[in-house]
């Protein structure tokens, strides 16, 4: 059976784009909330995605429509009981992550529903493992913005039973026309294990003085045929979080290619946090995000 009923914990910029994704694509859409003022912001920020992908023509006015009438945003774990499927997509915070599995397992009622995380970094077979049902627990990784991207990392764990696998693949790819690669559970699995030593690399780059922002993304997308620069990628994505799965991989490593240099830790702290901001390694005219 296909997933149609799909829920979404957290909503912030990764769980916004994955709601809004699951809504163009027809799905009955559950938002939960850590409380009634992000709820708020939650739908503030999947309607404006909405109204984004009516004007570039991805949905007409009438599937618009449609789209908000298929979505809800609460508070309240228990809405997500008849779900085909859930998606966390919280602060990568392992902690937080652990709970939150630990609380789906008790309250989604189909016994085959997928359980899916978004981590970046953590092992899927832990979070697995602090819920009584690990074989419906996966990673599915997607990459900001979600709307636009078009892969998912598919992440099992040695738990994760075939038919998770196939339900949580046909949602992705099937349901929202993204592609796949299916990755290993291991620390960055594929994309950042390759990703962030590379970013935090033109930090250090730029910090040491070598070369300008504007230089080293000239450099790699000139001379390497890279569609951005490292620095634009960073503000496309947002400093911060890409600082939060940074410290997850010096962690979970030990690998100090992974390290958050103190350039990167600066910038957050005034708030240049990349597009979102206006602000981050370079300049945009784009007004912040609501938070």
């Amino acid at each position: 059976m296909s997933a149609r009923r799909i829920g979404v914990v957290g909503c912030g910029t990764m769980g916004a784009g994955i709601t809004a994704e699951c809504l163009r694509a027809g799905l009955d859409v559950q938002v939960l909330a850590t409380g009634r003022a992000s709820a708020d912001r939650a739908r503030t920020r999947v309607l404006g995605l909405l109204d984004r992908a009516h004007a570039k023509g991805r949905i007409d006015a009438g599937q618009r429509a449609e789209a908000e009438r298929r979505v809800a945003f609460g508070t309240d774990p228990d809405a997500l009981a008849d779900r085909h499927a859930v998606v966390e997509a919280v602060p990568e915070d392992r902690e937080t992550k652990l709970r939150l599995f630990t609380i789906l397992a008790k309250t989604v009622e189909d016994p085959a529903a997928v359980l899916a995380s978004t981590t970046s970094s953590l092992s899927i077979a832990d979070l697995a493992e602090a819920t009584d049902r690990p074989g419906a627990v996966i990673g599915l990784h997607f990459f900001n913005p979600v709307p636009t991207m078009p892969l998912v990392e598919v992440i099992r764990s040695p738990h994760t039973t075939d038919t998770t696998a196939e339900r949580a693949e046909a949602l992705v790819t099937e349901s929202l026309g993204k592609q796949i690669v299916r990755a290993e559970d291991r620390c960055g699995f594929v994309v950042n294990a390759l990703l962030i030593p590379y970013l935090m690399a033109a930090v250090r780059m730029c910090e040491a003085g070598i070369a300008t922002a504007e230089d080293i993304d000239r450099g790699m997308t000139l001379g390497c045929g890279h569609p951005m620069g490292p620095l634009a990628v960073l503000d496309l994505i947002g400093l911060d979080v890409i600082a939060d799965v940074a410290r997850s991989m010096t962690d979970g490593t030990g690998d100090t290619r992974h390290a958050v240099p103190p350039l990167l830790d600066r910038l957050i702290t005034e708030g240049r946090l990349g597009r979102k901001t206006g602000h981050g390694f370079h300049r945009y005219e784009t007004r912040r995000a609501a938070s």
